[in-house]
């Protein structure tokens, strides 16, 4: 197989997973949406609920990133499958032949070439949304929701931008520019007093996850992002009086040794995420060039196997952006060996302690990538089996961010079905 024909020529979804009889129905269809995305018709956005539904917002992280059509807002951030599987997926213009999102019969559907697929729903609304914090700022611009995760944004501009660096799949810094507006930096009094309200609705949240583009100023580079981190964080903290640690993932550039051993002591933060992004060497190179210039690829992975030893086994892990390796003109020839090159690599990672976990890549309109295509549903069944594989094969938990506090990795998704 070579990389993906163009969506028309793709075989159907039922047919696609007829190739896969073991793995589980509703995590291939989570990933096939996510890989072509929704469209919202008429009927269906009649039928949205905005007191009821967690719609798209003005956390400008989440909006930049969930952006296939960028003239469409107010729809839900994720939909909800009939098992529980959650899914994050973007509204994508019908000339890209997405799923539909439609209502009928007095429930809501994903419909594809006029077949009702499957019966969905979407995330409430949880009770915070819609208050101030003292200050006058909106609570839910600050703290996004997912069904068991508050996420927060400190700040949403990625630094690696400003000598044109950005990794090449990410269109954050641009959807910025073009919309005018960069998110103020989040102050924290208003951190704890969004999460002190979210926290009242019991048994809804579980953990806090926090993440905001790389800022290499300081001392050494990454000081001012570790400093600001630290700062949040400690605020945050004052939530859970008498705990040295509260359940909380926190997702940086990759810091030295002594910078994690800074963050571990100094806040209550439980596990920690750097993301390479794509597991190969020069394409590293090639896609995340900033990540390349102030840290590289044998440097990033050396500083995640080393944050093992601060945070333990199973609470360490890095996320790629599946599919990417594929990319245009430098990306792996074929399917067969980006998942054979990828699956190596993570195994190097997986069998240190350090967990890979992997979103779908979307060509977003405003980045580098925007005119190509994402791999086959084929490729990134495999590709969650082949992780999920190798977590199994090293016994290594990836609880912290898994299919109930993230939903946005196919392949601990699978966990759940194991």
């Amino acid at each position: 197989m070579t990389t993906s024909p163009s969506r028309r020529q793709e075989p159907p979804f039922e047919a696609a997973l007829a190739q896969h009889p073991a793995f589980p129905r509703f995590i291939a269809l989570k990933i096939d949406v996510q890989r072509r995305g929704v469209h919202y018709t008429p009927e269906a956005l009649r039928h949205i609920d905005g007191s009821v539904y967690q719609l798209i917002g003005d956390n400008v992280f989440f909006a930049a990133l969930g952006a296939r059509d960028q003239t469409t807002r107010q729809v839900p951030e994720a939909l909800i499958l009939r098992d529980g599987t959650t899914v994050l997926t973007d509204p994508t213009p019908l000339e890209q032949n997405p799923y539909l999102v439609d209502y009928r019969d007095g429930h809501f559907a994903l419909v594809d070439g006029g077949r009702e697929v499957e019966e969905v729903d979407f995330w409430e609304k949880p009770d915070y949304y819609g208050q101030l914090t003292s200050q006058g700022t909106p609570m839910d611009s600050i703290v996004f929701a997912r069904p068991q995760r508050l996420n927060i944004t400190p700040t949403a501009y990625c630094h690696f931008w400003k000598d044109d660096q950005g990794c090449k799949y990410c269109d954050l810094v641009p959807h910025i520019q073009k919309d005018g507006v960069i998110k103020k930096k989040l102050s924290p009094k208003d951190a704890y007093e969004s999460v002190r309200e979210a926290l009242k609705q019991k048994g809804r949240f579980t953990t806090i996850c926090m993440t905001m583009g790389s800022d290499v100023k300081g001392k050494i580079p990454f000081d001012a992002e570790l400093d600001y981190y630290i700062d949040i964080l400690q605020a945050i903290g004052e939530n859970f009086p008498g705990r040295k640690k509260f359940p909380c993932q926190i997702i940086t550039t990759a810091f030295d040794a002594g910078q994690l051993q800074r963050l571990y002591d100094q806040t209550g933060v439980s596990s920690w995420t750097s993301d390479l992004e794509v597991l190969n060497e020069e394409l590293f190179k090639w896609i995340c060039p900033g990540k390349e210039k102030w840290v590289g690829y044998r440097e990033w992975k050396k500083r995640l196997v080393d944050a093992v030893d601060i945070f333990g086994r199973g609470q360490v892990n890095s996320g790629i952006v599946g599919g990417v390796e594929l990319a245009r003109p430098h990306g792996f020839a074929t399917e067969e060996e980006a998942l054979k090159r990828t699956l190596a690599e993570a195994e190097t990672l997986i069998s240190q302690g350090v967990a890979v976990v992997y979103i779908v890549w979307v060509p977003r309109p405003l980045s580098y990538f925007k005119d190509q295509q994402n791999a086959s549903l084929d490729y990134y069944i495999r590709l969650a089996a082949g992780l999920r594989d190798l977590t199994d094969k090293y016994q290594l938990p990836i609880d912290f961010d898994d299919y109930r506090r993230c939903g946005n990795h196919p392949n601990t998704d699978l966990l759940r079905a194991a």
